[in-house]
């Protein structure tokens, strides 16, 4: 569904990471964590391309949800530039989000950019009654956001590459020192994280991919990846969730 979307606010949370909340009569088809929408950055032939930007925050009641993203290239420098009362063109919301399993407790493992959807898998997990504990990996303190807000879902670690900000070196290296016995793991981060925790974790999991994407809904095939089948299929419309071990990373 493509609609316009009135930006609420922008704000910097982090080194070139931008959280900005939108107001539309979209956010009401918005229910599965994991999902994404894709951005419209302009009009322009120069950006012709949408970008594909997880769900962070759904709030029904107000018909607004939040996305934070990285502004690295000029298509999101460009958004990092909008302000209150501008507008989005957005396609939403799209993909296979998370499942929501009534488990006792499960771990939510997030590197980077992928922390942002975890935030609304973690609060509609514990709405169901489950147990969260957070692991989030970045690189240096500068990069480091949304701790404190996971914090209030449950137990929360942070692990950083140069160690300025909570265990030095990678979200490995917390999980390898918890005690708690888990369910099953949520994970969205850089593909050689997901790697390593789908071939080294004793535990059934979901993961979720962080690619480019042309068109968003399986037209373009730009975002083909390999099962462990041996067959190929679409990121964008049949994940970009996928089981532990249901692809090849």
């Amino acid at each position: 569904m493509k609609n316009l979307m009135n930006i609420k606010s922008q704000k910097q949370i982090a080194d070139h990471i931008y959280e900005m909340v939108l107001e539309g009569d979209i956010t009401s088809s918005m229910k599965t964590p994991g999902q994404f929408v894709h951005v419209r950055v302009s009009d322009s032939t120069e950006h012709v391309l949408r970008r594909p930007i997880s769900i962070a925050d759904i709030n029904h009641e107000q018909s607004q949800f939040t996305i934070v993203y990285r502004a690295e290239g000029a298509g999101t420098r460009k958004m990092s530039a909008l302000r209150t009362g501008d507008s989005l063109d957005i396609l939403s919301p799209l993909g296979n989000g998370y499942p929501l399993e009534k488990n006792e407790h499960v771990l939510i493992v997030g590197g980077g950019i992928g922390v942002p959807p975890l935030y609304e898998l973690s609060k509609q997990l514990n709405r169901l009654g489950v147990k969260t504990t957070h692991v989030l990996g970045f690189n240096s303190k500068k990069d480091v956001f949304y701790e404190e807000k996971f914090r209030t879902l449950g137990e929360t670690h942070v692990a950083t590459a140069d160690g300025s900000c909570g265990t030095e070196g990678f979200v490995t290296d917390v999980i390898g020192d918890l005690k708690d016995d888990f369910d099953l793991f949520y994970a969205c981060g850089p593909k050689v994280m997901l790697k390593v925790l789908s071939e080294t974790m004793d535990l059934d999991g979901y993961i979720s991919l962080e690619e480019r994407m042309g068109c968003g809904f399986g037209v373009c095939y730009a975002c083909v990846c390999e099962t462990a089948r041996g067959d190929y299929i679409k990121l964008c419309t049949e994940g970009p969730v996928f089981r532990k071990g249901e692809i090849v990373l």
